[in-house]
């Protein structure tokens, strides 16, 4: 004879819905922030603003030991999560020394951050905001310019007929040349 009275084994029949809900649901949990996560820190993932060479003119547009030519430089930028190309970040005077080679002077006076002008009379470069005069090469050209370095000279090369330029701007008014 069956008693009734004894109570009924565990419900077998929903194991596997409970527990694939528990698997799902904790999936959800996990992945949903995870991700959260991912994209929050995604800029600290991706590799700094490390500018390289930029490529500035071809060396045909400079003639051999002429005037120095001012050129915009154009780089891409990078923010968090924003690429942008062929964006203008500053200028340079570049002017050929020899067959191969480029002197390349940031276009920004080293005192307040005015831009530089090219003088061909005087053969020097002048800066209008506070006279600021230097030579040909960068060097301070009057001893009482208000200035407190030359002008800045950046790493440049030449590769297959075309200049390349380590633009990089420094601290305006520091006697040292200091990168910012």
């Amino acid at each position: 004879m069956l008693d009734d009275s004894s109570p009924a084994g565990p419900d077998r029949r929903n194991f596997v819905s409970k527990a694939a809900s528990i698997v799902l649901g904790g999936l959800a949990v996990i992945v949903a922030p995870v991700a959260g996560l991912l994209t929050v820190f995604d800029p600290l993932r991706r590799k700094g603003d490390t500018r390289g060479l930029v490529r500035v003119t071809s060396l045909a547009a400079l003639p051999e030991g002429g005037e120095p030519r001012k050129f915009p430089v154009l780089d891409t930028l990078v923010d968090a999560w924003n690429r942008t190309d062929n964006v203008p970040v500053g200028s340079v005077y570049v002017q050929r020394t020899g067959p191969d080679t480029v002197r390349v002077l940031n276009s920004v006076c080293p005192h307040l951050g005015c831009s530089v002008g090219f003088n061909a009379a005087t053969r020097g470069y002048f800066c209008p905001c506070h006279k600021s005069r230097f030579a040909l090469d960068g060097a301070i050209a009057d001893p009482n310019s208000p200035s407190p370095r030359a002008m800045d000279a950046l790493d440049a090369m030449v590769k297959d007929g075309e200049v390349w330029v380590k633009f990089q701007n420094f601290r305006k008014g520091s006697p040292d040349k200091i990168p910012v």
